[in-house]
């Protein structure tokens, strides 16, 4: 019936027919203010695939009349950037949409980084990874915006949905359909936040469906044949991966158990469990610590098992070890202490090692002065093993102190300890 899919068809012409992103290009803010007056800044568009980055840059075209032309940065030549700026001396002016524009190459860059200073390339560009660490920073220069979109809500997809099904110009409005408004709130939940999937699924749901009397009956069966797990979304090495290993590392770290959860499974789904093992060891000794010394232990023995089950069975002893996490007493101290010293030690502060502590182990070393270390397990005491003062660090960094105990879970004793110990050294100094 149509040549074009539904999503392509749905796209919006000007920026008023935008759904979501309101805090991008919403009436009230600067941007749309200033399309609106007829100025439109180059900028760049980050975010997940499917929350209008191709869209708000049509939008933004049909709205100001400015010629507008798309490439694709994966496929585009030098010879396409030069078709550009011969655009503009016809047009005066052009917007260039470029999509997947992290993987500009210099070439291009070059090229076309006069014309976008001097005013005749407006561009927009577009990219799923963080432009801060993925674009050149001369193309960020030159962009006067950044905006980092999100997903959009359940209720902007309900209402892109409803729209596709009576358009009768380009949605589906012109077709008798029968279908709930439960049903089309069913789609908008499964498409996680992606506009583009959600109008792809309800086109598929449609002639999926069964035909009476030239009316399209959906049932519910056939929306949970096509939803599956559209939620799922991130490259393993994209930026959206990471930000759900933060948010996983972060959530632990807050103690909220159905946040930490989440991410997990999230993560899962994506299937790289080398890299959720390796950030789940990483929260046990950086973020629980000395608080729970088990916790890491109990961590590694967790990943060993999913490394031996593999996936699906994997997520159940990550599962645990995830709880055990959030759960447990927390303290950082440790690494916090040494990143101290590494800070000290990068920015010179060092001294020489103290005789008493360097390698004896050889004939010479009484000669070179390598003499007077005493050893601690000939001076029991108590129950904490062997103990005796002498000077550890080197003479010009005596009394210097890294380590600042929590009072958190395990580390109580450890710091009643500590305190004890340092109570001893100052005895011996008075």
């Amino acid at each position: 019936m149509y040549g074009e899919p539904l999503a392509f068809r749905m796209r919006p012409t000007t920026i008023d027919e935008i759904v979501g992103q309101k805090e991008i290009i919403g009436k009230q803010t600067s941007l749309y203010k200033m399309i609106k007056n007829g100025h439109v800044p180059s900028m760049l568009l980050y975010g997940e695939p499917g929350i209008g980055k191709t869209s708000i840059a049509h939008a933004i075209a049909g709205t100001t009349k400015i010629p507008f032309i798309a490439l694709n940065a994966t496929t585009s030549g030098k010879k396409d950037v030069e078709m550009v700026v011969d655009e503009t001396r016809l047009t005066g002016k052009v917007i260039l949409f470029l999509d997947e524009i992290h993987r500009f190459n210099k070439a291009q860059q070059d090229y076309l980084l006069p014309h976008v200073e001097n005013g005749s390339i407006i561009l927009i560009g577009a990219t799923t990874e963080n432009p801060f660490h993925d674009v050149n920073p001369a193309i960020r220069s030159r962009c006067g915006q950044i905006k980092q979109l999100t997903r959009l809500t359940s209720e902007d997809i309900y209402e892109l949905l409803q729209r596709a099904v009576h358009d009768e110009n380009k949605g589906l409005g012109k077709m008798s359909i029968q279908i709930t408004e439960d049903q089309l709130r069913k789609i908008a939940s499964g498409s996680g936040g992606d506009a583009r999937k959600s109008l792809t699924l309800l086109e598929s749901i449609v002639y999926s469906s069964n035909k009476e009397n030239d009316t399209y009956i959906v049932q519910d069966q056939t929306i949970d044949d096509l939803v599956g797990n559209v939620g799922v979304y991130g490259d393993k090495k994209g930026s959206h991966f990471y930000n759900l290993l933060s948010s996983l590392q972060k959530s632990i770290r807050g103690s909220d158990v159905d946040a930490s959860l989440y991410y997990l499974a999230h993560l899962l789904e994506t299937g790289d469990l080398v890299a959720v093992n390796r950030r789940l060891l990483v929260i046990a000794f950086e973020d629980i610590g000395l608080a729970n010394t088990s916790v890491g232990t109990n961590v590694l023995a967790a990943v060993t098992a999913s490394e031996r089950l593999g996936l699906p069975e994997a997520r159940i002893p990550l599962a645990v070890a995830v709880v055990e996490m959030c759960l447990s007493s927390k303290s950082n101290s440790a690494y916090a202490a040494l990143d101290k010293a590494i800070t000290d030690i990068r920015n010179g502060k060092v001294g020489d090692i103290p005789k008493h502590l360097r390698d004896g182990h050889y004939a010479g070393s009484k000669v070179l002065g390598h003499v007077g270390y005493k050893y601690p397990h000939d001076t029991p005491i108590g129950t904490f093993g062997g103990w005796v003062h002498q000077e550890y660090l080197p003479s010009n960094l005596k009394g210097t102190k890294y380590y600042k105990p929590v009072e958190a879970g395990e580390e109580k004793r450890l710091a009643a300890i500590y305190r004890r110990l340092e109570e001893f050294k100052k005895g011996n100094e008075s």
